[in-house]
């Protein structure tokens, strides 16, 4: 039986950029979330690019034996599609994006994943987080050398330590394969929301609006009660088994859905 997502989406440039630098895409068998790095017009360039080069494994078959290759070869071109565009434009220089999919295949879905955007299941009334930050306060994390409780206030809070840059030694993307259940709801979202809304309040729109827009305009909401200082995206979705109408291109990708 096929399956397909169906999805709710919206991209907002927050209450203190000028310019979204985010971009996204929510189709029917892929969802990607990408937040631009670099400033004005670099962030947007490289989120739209990436996102769009990302929309194309629409067509893409994807199964257990394929999908990790397609998905590292499609990072691996979208780094030297970077790398060309900083070549030819000078001006362009030191921008990057991150990058985190979820894609559905034949036997399973699969999550592919650089930076700090997250993915998020949500399952039995648990928020769990599919991700790992790619920062370096993660990384402070891990060797213990901060708590959970010095994350927030952290001067080093939005130092990303692997993304989309167009590096010749490019990062390799983390691959994950799961299973999903019926029922099961998938968040995809930049951190102008998931670094700034605690987990409880996500979980907790989720669950009283479920998919729906209502539940984009609460977090949207939320992010801005605590003052949305960054652009924020945001993918909800669940699996189905009918193809659907899906939002498409959102941020700063719009105009690429042709």
């Amino acid at each position: 039986m096929s399956q397909y997502f169906q999805s709710v989406a919206l991209s907002d440039v927050g209450l203190h950029r000028t310019e979204n630098e985010d971009s996204g895409w929510a189709g029917g068998k892929v969802l990607a979330v990408a937040d631009g790095l670099g400033g004005h017009a670099a962030g947007e360039i490289a989120s739209s690019l990436a996102i769009k080069r990302i929309s194309l494994l629409e067509k893409v078959s994807l199964n257990q034996r394929n999908a990790e290759t397609t998905a590292v070869e499609t990072y691996l071109e979208i780094n030297a599609a970077l790398a060309l565009e900083m070549k030819n434009h000078n001006e362009l220089r030191g921008m990057g994006t991150t990058l985190t999919t979820l894609m559905i295949g034949k036997e399973k879905c699969f999550l592919a994943h650089l930076g700090d955007s997250r993915a998020y299941l949500i399952r039995d009334k648990k928020i769990i987080q599919l991700t790992k930050d790619h920062t370096v306060v993660q990384e402070l994390l891990d060797q213990g050398r901060i708590s959970p409780d010095e994350v927030e206030g952290h001067p080093q809070r939005s130092f990303i330590t692997k993304a989309l840059m167009g590096a010749a030694q490019h990062e390799r993307p983390d691959f994950v394969e799961l299973e999903l259940n019926e029922g099961d709801a998938l968040l995809l979202c930049s951190d102008g929301l998931a670094g700034i809304v605690d987990e409880k309040k996500i979980l907790k729109a989720i669950d009283t609006y479920g998919i729906s827009a209502e539940t984009l305009s609460e977090l949207k909401e939320l992010a801005y009660k605590k003052g949305a200082p960054d652009n924020l995206t945001i993918i909800l979705a669940t699996i189905t088994s009918k193809k659907v109408p899906h939002p498409g291109f959102i941020g700063a990708a719009v105009g690429g859905d042709k």
